[in-house]
């Protein structure tokens, strides 16, 4: 028995004297059934078509009867089949099958029967293409860059590409030189087909070339295929391998992509511009081969098959296993069957197809026994008793944490935004003055896979935004079940939002043998809200205070189509300029420069810009996601605006002094009320009336007086949650502009949220300066320490509030300067000594004592402005001081 044998899962003989070859296999979800399990799908030269979903009792069983769910004779020998996105109106799965001189694509569907062996499947002919020259073999993909279909292309015997756009025919080519067909493939990175000449060559043809190229030969084509006008067709690259090729494959990984192709004695790895990557010369002639990525990051995994019943698992040219099959494979394939993930499928020029995994027999090796010793009982005491702790913590926690990420999908929960808004306004009590506030309707779904008990929902969102319903409650959800709700969300407060996402999050209790009443769980989601929820369209303002430029690396999109729910189609003014409105009256301004990469927002109010700069900066990521375009950036060259966010964190902090003083007052009238009535029933308790002395006049004022500090009190709470609402868009904005200027990692971005952004509202125990002053301290004496002395921490034992802002307001200051001069922002130690080594001088320390304060004391603003890297001389920009004229111009 060899030890590395391939063990068998499944396997099966397919028909009597019937012959295949490596296009007649395809393993994939060819019914869509959604279930993530694939089929097998094998078309024979005989005409047989069949599908397979094997369900084996125990490994290395054979097929049984409900295990073939299709078998069909075509009339004509199947060349290739190929599962993919080939009917128009619809992104399903469907079979296209190569006959000799027809192209057919069937769709396949099961319907469930009444017992297990009672299912039946079937296949419908959607279309079929008559071919006017024989065909060898065919790929497919997104040709072009198209989303959601696959075009199919043809090779004929006589050197001829044949295009077909799924139900239509498109275009012939024949490529130049041509003399035997060889392997084919496209790659959708470079939309370019690929494929091995009768030369010995590599070459690839860009499909762009091919749809505007005239034949060599025009008077083959017949009428319905005949182009009257072109340009010659051209290789984009060759490359001379020396060797017949017996198959060619790409795959992509880690954002490029490899082409594999195999030869008589060699298989290649090349690049997308025919570069050789690597070679591997092989010591047996091959049969057929797979490509697949790697674990490894950066490496790719290689299945190749020879005439000796060999597979060889090669990581690039490194041989990694070896295993023996019982057949010489024509074709091999991997995929998911059973739950069952990467099983090697094989099949044989004489129809043994095979499912099986790799590994080796067990040893067979049995260790001799050990003399016998004398038992220390006191060790053993000590080791049962350990034993028995780790017992008893173990059953303390058992079933408290899922065991594997298929646990955690007990129950899913999605969220929907409804693209449009409410046409009747569900919007209730909101301080908003404006005709109408509008709502959107969002609509959550749980979906669970096991029975559930004491679901309760919960929905939120940041304020000013509020909800009609925030919480639901159902008592239990039974297997494969789900529930829906649906709830609105509109602008309560009387100002702009900081953030526009909500989060849906589910607690329930799943019950288990060990734990009746249910192991608690949670599930959640975010949502995002549209931006027409709280702005309208408004006319564009020619003045303002605040105004960003942010530039790209791409050349500038239209606002039309960047914004098209708040711009006029019509209006052809509105492609370089944009107005937005918020239902609390700010304006804001959004032009697109004409002749370079840049936009700018303007406004009177810096924190009204941070919603339009976010909704701008997502919306180009995702118009260029679209395009495929991978290497789109966006970065800020103007100086971070932290003068007037410094006048938020003043008048923010005014307001938390405000508060402590009303608190403070009320108090002392408090007291002062209660020790008035206590004269007061002392003198009413009297046998002998006496005079009041006017305590009744007294305590009437102090009741007016505690009457008006508290509505004052609560006009100031008022003030201050819009002030901090405030304070978190202007901060979410310099942590943007930081991160744009500075290029910094999403790590490091993540750092700094949670340096200014630690609370989500202020209480009266802990507020925002304090704690944002702390964080950034933090950061100042590790990661951004200017050396090693300063990382000894000073830990204070808790939190008080400020004297005044003028110490935060310095270290967000030295925060910038340390980023501008190099430091970077993390949170390993090691790290954090390597880059202090390197951080050039000048950086001005933390005062650790009054004294070095007051010698150390300078305008924060003009330590900051001051930086070479923030002083730059006024570029001539594309936005002059009439920008907005000249936009509207047409």
């Amino acid at each position: 028995m060899s030890l590395f044998k391939a063990r068998d899962w499944w396997s099966t003989a397919l028909g009597e004297k019937e012959e295949f070859d490596q296009g007649c296999l395809c393993v994939a979800d060819v019914d869509n059934s959604g279930s993530g399990q694939a089929k097998i799908t094998v078309g024979s030269y005989m005409g047989y078509l069949r599908i397979f979903n094997p369900h084996p009792v125990k490994p290395g069983d054979g097929m049984q009867a409900e295990d073939l769910l299709l078998e069909v004779q075509l009339r004509d020998p199947i060349l290739q089949v190929e599962v993919g996105k080939f009917v128009s109106g619809t992104e399903l799965l469907h079979l296209a099958v190569l006959h000799c001189r027809k192209l057919c694509v069937y769709a396949v569907s099961g319907t469930l029967g009444n017992v297990e062996h009672g299912n039946q499947y079937q296949i419908k002919l959607m279309y079929e293409h008559n071919l006017q020259r024989t065909a060898c073999n065919m790929t497919y993909g997104p040709f072009g860059g198209v989303k959601g279909r696959d075009l199919i292309c043809i090779q004929s015997m006589d050197g001829m590409l044949m295009l077909f756009e799924q139900e239509s025919y498109a275009f012939g080519r024949f490529l130049p030189g041509f003399l035997l067909p060889g392997p084919l493939t496209y790659s959708s990175r470079t939309d370019s087909f690929i494929t091995v000449s009768s030369c010995q060559q590599v070459e690839s043809y860009k499909y762009q070339v091919l749809a505007f190229a005239t034949d060599a030969d025009e008077r083959q084509e017949t009428e319905q295929q005949k182009l009257s006008s072109g340009k010659r067709l051209v290789m984009d690259w060759v490359l001379n391998i020396g060797e017949q090729a017996l198959d060619i494959c790409v795959v992509s990984f880690n954002q490029t992509s490899s082409v594999f192709v195999l030869g008589e004695r060699n298989f290649f790895c090349l690049k997308d511009n025919g570069q050789i990557r690597f070679m591997k010369k092989l010591d047996c002639s091959p049969s057929c081969f797979l490509p697949y990525c790697s674990v490894s990051e950066g490496t790719i995994n290689t299945l190749v098959g020879n005439h000796n019943s060999m597979l060889h698992v090669y990581q690039d040219v490194t041989l990694k296993w070896a295993t023996q099959l019982p057949h010489i494979p024509v074709a091999v394939k991997v995929g998911n069957l059973q739950d069952l993930k990467g099983v090697i499928v094989t099949l044989s020029d004489s129809g043994h197809l095979q499912c099986s995994y790799l590994g080796t027999d067990p040893s067979l090796f049995q260790a001799p026994k050990v003399e016998s010793r004398e038992i220390n009982y006191e060790e053993l005491d000590r080791e049962m008793k350990e034993l028995q702790k780790i017992i008893k913590e173990s059953t303390k926690t058992q079933d408290i944490l899922p065991k594997s990420e298929k646990d955690c999908d007990d129950l899913r929960i999605t969220a929907e935004v409804s693209p449009d808004l409410d046409v009747v306004s569900q919007a209730i009590d909101s301080e908003v003055r404006a005709e109408a506030v509008p709502s959107v309707t969002v609509k959550i779904t749980l979906q669970s896979r096991l029975a559930v008990q004491k679901t309760k929902l919960s929905i939120c969102v940041q304020p000013p935004l509020a909800l009609t319903h925030d919480q639901f409650i159902f008592d239990a959800i039974e297997s494969c079940r789900s529930k829906a709700v649906a709830l609105s969300v509109f602008l309560k407060g009387n100002c702009p939002p900081a953030e526009l996402e909500g989060n849906a999050m589910a607690s329930y209790s799943m019950p288990t043998d060990l734990n009746p009443e249910g192991i608690p769980r949670v599930a959640q989601c975010k949502f995002r809200l549209p931006l027409r929820l709280i702005c309208f369209p408004a006319q564009p303002s020619k003045t303002a205070n605040h105004k960003l430029t942010i530039d790209t690396n791409k050349s500038p999109v239209s606002l039309v189509n960047l914004f098209p729910d708040f711009a006029d189609q019509s209006d052809e003014d509105q492609v370089n300029v944009l107005g937005f409105q918020f239902l609390t009256g700010s304006r804001i301004t959004l032009l697109a420069s004409k002749t370079s990469q840049r936009y700018r927002i303007q406004s009177e109010q810096l924190e009204d810009l941070w919603l339009i700069t976010k909704e701008l900066t997502f919306r180009l990521e995702e118009h260029f996601k679209k395009q495929n375009s991978k290497d789109f950036t966006c970065t800020f060259s103007g100086s971070v605006p932290l003068q007037e966010y410094f006048e938020l964190i003043d008048r923010h902090f005014e307001l938390r002094l405000n508060a402590e003083k009303f608190e403070e007052l009320l108090s002392e009238r408090a007291i002062q009320f209660r020790a008035i009535e206590r004269r007061l029933l002392t003198r009413f308790k009297d046998k002998t009336p006496a005079p009041l002395q006017h305590l009744d006049t007294l305590l009437e004022g102090t009741y007016r007086q505690i009457i008006a500090l508290a509505d004052a009190a609560k006009e100031n709470q008022a003030n201050m949650f819009q002030a901090f609402t405030k304070l978190k868009s202007a901060t979410q904005l310099v942590i943007m502009l930081i991160s744009l200027w500075q290029k910094l990692s999403t790590d490091q971005v993540a750092i700094l949220e949670a340096t200014f952004l630690p609370l989500m509202q202020d209480t009266q125990e802990l507020g925002w300066e304090e704690s944002v002053d702390a964080a950034i301290s933090h950061l100042l004496r590790t990661c951004l320490s200017k050396s090693s002395k300063e990382q000894v921490l000073t830990l204070t034992s808790q939190l008080s509030t400020p004297k005044d802002t003028s110490r935060l307001k310095k270290h967000i200051t030295l925060l910038c300067d340390r980023l501008a001069k190099g430091g970077r922002l993390c949170l390993s130690t090691d790290t954090n000594i390597q880059q202090t080594m390197v951080m050039p001088g000048g950086c001005t320390p933390i005062p650790e004592s009054d004294l070095e304060e007051r010698t150390g004391e300078q305008d924060s603003t003009t330590m900051f402005t001051n930086h070479r890297h923030l002083t730059k001389q006024k570029s001539k920009t594309d936005f002059p001081q009439g920008a907005l004229e000249e936009a509207e111009k047409p």
